[in-house]
This record gives C-alpha cells, structure tokens and sequence, in this order.
C-alpha cells in the first residue's frame, strides 16, 4: 500500500505549485480585457493618453504573463511525474482539454501577445487593436480548457471504466466540453480574474494620485478599473451563486461541510453566517444564519433537501458495501473475460468501483475489510469541516468588500470626485491583495473539498500517485518552493519597479519620471 506521507507530500507539492501559478492567472485573465478597453478607446478618438495607458499597462502585464508561463508549465509535468496512476487511469480524458489548451489557446495568446508588444510602429490602430483582442481571447480560451479538465475532476460525466483497459475512457467529448460545472467554474474563475485586473489598475492608480502625479493618466486609469471592477465583481457574485447550484447538484459532501450542515434541515435551508464548529462531537456548539437562503442557492428550489454530513455518510457507507461487491465482481471478469454472467454483474455494479477504491488505503484485499476498516473509509469521504466553512466565508467577505470599494470609487468618478476623497485612495491601495487572496482561497475550497477523491466518486487520491521515494519527494518539494519564491520575487521587484517609474517609463515626453533625453525631445 502506498505510504500516507508519500501521498502526502505529493499532494503539499502540486498544492503549492498550483497555488503559486494561481497568483499570476488571474492578473493575466483579468488585465488583458482592460488593455482590449484602453485601446479601443485610443483608436475611437485618437487621444494618445489612452496609447500610453495601454503601453504601460501592457507592460506590467507582459511582466505577469512571462512568470505565470513559466510556473504552469512545471505544473502540467507533476501529472506525469507525481500522479502517475492518475495519467494512465484518466489521461484519456483529462489529457484532451489540455493537449487542445496547448494547440490551439496557448499558441494563439502566446503569438499575438509578441505581435502586441513589437506591433506598435509595424501595425495600423485598427490592426494593432484586432491583436489585443486576439491575444485577449486566447488568455481566456486557454482558462476554458484547463477549468474544463477541472471540472471533469469535479464531476465526471461523459466517461465510463473499462474492464478491458482498467482505466477511464471516453464517450462523450461534448459531454466533457459542457459539463455544467466546468462551465460554471469557467465563467465564476475568469470573472475573479478580471476583478484581480481591475483592483490592480485601481490600486497602482490611486497610489498614483495620493502622490499628484500624472493625474490626468491615472484618472483615466482610474475610471476604467472601478466601470470594469465593479461589473466583474457583481458578475462573480452571480455566476458564484451558480457554481453554488452546480455543486449542490453535483458534491453534495462540499455542500454540506461549506455550511456545516451535520444534519438534513427541513427544506429550504437557512444560510450560516458564522458557527461554532465542533469537528469531534460532529455538530455545532452554536451558529448564526439566515433562513432559507441555503436552500435556494443549493437546489433552486423551496421543497428541495440538501443532505446533511450524517446522512451523506449513511449513503457512502452503502456506496462502499456495494463497491467492495464492485471490486470482487471486476477480479472475476478479469479472471474469465467470456463470463457473460460476471460481466453483467460488474456492470451493475460499477457506479459504486470507486468508494470500494476507498479501502484499499486500509487493505490490500478489499474483500478482507473490516468494520472498522469501513468506518474509516466512511469517515475519509467528509473532509475537515472548519476549514472549509471559515475558508469560504473569507472568500465571501473579501468578495462584498471589494463590491463596495468598486461601487464607491465608481459613483466617485462620475462626480469627478475621486481626488477629493483621500481616504477612498487608500482603501483602494490597500484593497490591492483582496482579490489574490479570494482567488486563493476559492481554489482551495474547490480542490480541498473534492478529498478523497482526485476524479470525484471514480479515483481516490491515494491511489493516484506516482511509486516515489519520499526523499525524492521532500527534495523536488523544496526545490519548487524556492524556485517559485525566487519567480515571485522577481516578479514582485520588477512590478514595484515599473510602478514607480510610471508612464514616464515609455520615454514619450509628456509625463513626470520621465528619462532625460525624453524630457529634452
């Protein structure tokens, strides 16, 4: 049986690389449509301020693109490296997405991205503007492909295992394409990522303007990244209640420890605002919520039950006496391939193969489980409620600050007041990590709820990893926290760098910082 520090230590190490690379895509996903808006507006009216917004900008984002390549192509390895049984159980299906993201997203943004950049003086405005847009929708369809993989991970339709090849296989392509949750996730994700833009533009401008400098770029700035910030923030909030129904529908076990709901609630249940969650007597101490509003995100409905933790173990317990029978019925059909008999039996049975899976982190020969065997594995289908409930409450509430702060810094441009209300400048300056550290913690919600499984209800995680020594683990491990640090680092120095410098950094004359034989042309 494969070691718990060895699955362990793979899945801190694919965590922490994720988790790095997920602190530059969402500043791509979300600047790129801010550069598509300054354009356009540049080549509407001929202003050149509006040129140089989308210069400089696009030079911060160029920064940001250059580092999170870099940190996702190491993570497409691990699959192969770490998660070795996952590739071959699954690479039929979730390599399809990716090998597409590559050809056809990843190419397209990263052709157009050098055309944006070196495109200036060799391109018309109108053809300069079509490349923006280009490389703007290849940055989104390359997220497309990689949430579709996610969300398959999620909620695996348009697939079903194979007896002859022991592994997943597809049936339905478009199945996998529009799965409800990956279209769901895509939408809420990049939605989070042009709210991560936008709160970029808006925090870097008003930094701007509390020092007085170039005021008439950084009003514009300012302007475009509260219109745009506050209709992403409003989008994620709606296409979040979304991805709640979705999940509700498709993981109920996330559901229920998101809302430490120990029991079923009589339908529709309240929203839990906050809660004193007591893990070891599995319920909790206290808790404040707002009636029926639960019921309505999760199931659309006002006479509709969501399943609380209890009951959803109840069922897993059934699911994983079922998937034991899965298990010895699969070892007969692979025994006597021509038994007409065994094969129907697997095949009745083969929805429940992977909770049976479950218990071979317990035992190698899952016919030989004991009760306690099974009650642990019933145990392991519930991840940690608390820091699922407090994780997404955070989210939550960054979410509504970061709507207000839009609102207000918007409602302040139309009155022409932003520079009068110094304090909303600062709130703004200060608001800059919010939409990093939502994103965050909504991948962490998404991936850590999904436990025990890598593919949910089909694979759990502990049979998914690759046969590595556990020294080999804690050195790559090391090694990629350093690596990954030393890119943030960087990208980090030269941000601050470029600004601070400000858009006297593109030598045109017109603004303060500028370079000495810029101010004299």
């Amino acid at each position: 049986m494969i070691s718990d520090t060895l699955v362990d230590l793979s899945r801190l190490q694919f965590a922490a690389t994720a988790l790095y690379h997920f602190l530059f895509v969402p500043l791509t996903l979300g600047m790129v449509w801010l550069l598509v808006i300054m354009e356009s507006v540049y080549v509407m009216t001929g202003q050149a301020v509006w040129k140089d917004m989308t210069r400089f900008w696009g030079k911060l984002f160029g920064i940001n693109f250059a580092l999170g390549v870099t940190t996702g192509i190491t993570l497409e390895f691990q699959f192969g490296t770490n998660w070795a049984y996952y590739s071959h159980y699954v690479g039929d299906i979730f390599g399809a997405p990716l090998a597409i993201e590559g050809l056809m997203a990843f190419f397209l943004e990263s052709t157009f991205i050098g055309l944006f950049f070196f495109g200036w003086d060799r391109l018309s405005r109108t053809q300069h503007l079509m490349v923006t847009v280009l490389m703007a929708i290849g940055t989104n369809l390359s997220a497309l492909w990689i949430l579709v993989a996610n969300g398959w991970m999620q909620n695996p339709v348009g697939a079903e295992f194979s007896y002859q090849t022991m592994r997943m296989e597809m049936v339905d392509f478009w199945a996998v394409v529009f799965n409800p949750d990956a279209q769901a996730k895509f939408v809420h994700t990049v939605s989070a990522g042009y709210v991560t833009g936008a709160m970029f533009v808006l925090s870097v401008s008003a930094w701007y303007l509390l020092k007085g400098r170039d005021i008439e770029f950084a009003k514009r700035s300012f302007r475009v990244a509260s219109a745009f910030g506050l209709a992403s923030v409003l989008s994620v909030i709606v296409l979040g209640d979304e991805s709640g129904y979705t999940v509700g529908e498709a993981q109920q076990t996330k559901m229920a420890a998101l809302e430490a709901m120990w029991e079923t609630e009589p339908a529709p249940a309240g929203l839990k605002l906050v809660a004193g969650i007591n893990e070891a007597a599995q319920k909790n101490d206290w808790e404040i919520e707002i009636p029926y509003v639960m019921g309505l995100i999760g199931t659309r409905s006002v006479d509709k039950q969501i399943p609380g933790i209890h009951d959803i173990k109840a069922k897993n317990r059934e699911r994983i006496v079922r998937g034991i029978e899965a298990v010895k019925a699969l070892e007969a059909v692979r025994a006597h391939r021509d038994d007409i008999a065994a094969r129907e039996r697997f095949e009745a049975l083969k929805a429940d193969l992977g909770f049976g899976l479950l218990l071979r982190k317990y035992t190698a020969d899952v016919s030989q489980a004991t009760p306690a065997m099974i009650q642990q594995a019933v145990d392991s289908t519930v991840p940690r409620v608390a820091p699922m409930f407090w994780s997404f409450r955070v989210m939550v509430g960054l979410g509504f600050l970061m709507l207000a702060l839009f609102a207000l810094s918007f409602w302040s441009t139309l009155r022409g007041a932003c520079m009068q209300k110094r304090w909303l400048l600062r709130w703004a300056l200060v608001m800059l990590p919010a939409p990093w550290l939502a994103c965050e913690l909504g991948w962490f919600v998404a991936e850590y709820g999904r436990q025990p499984w890598t593919i949910y209800g089909v694979l759990p995680t502990h049979l998914s990893v690759s046969s590595l020594s556990v020294q080999s683990l804690y050195g790559s491990l090391a090694g990629f926290v350093g690596f990954y640090t030393l890119l943030l680092v960087v990208e980090m120095f030269l941000m601050v760098k470029f600004a601070r410098m400000g858009p006297g950094s593109l030598g045109t004359g017109r603004y303060a910082n500028e370079p000495a034989h810029a101010i004299a042309h």
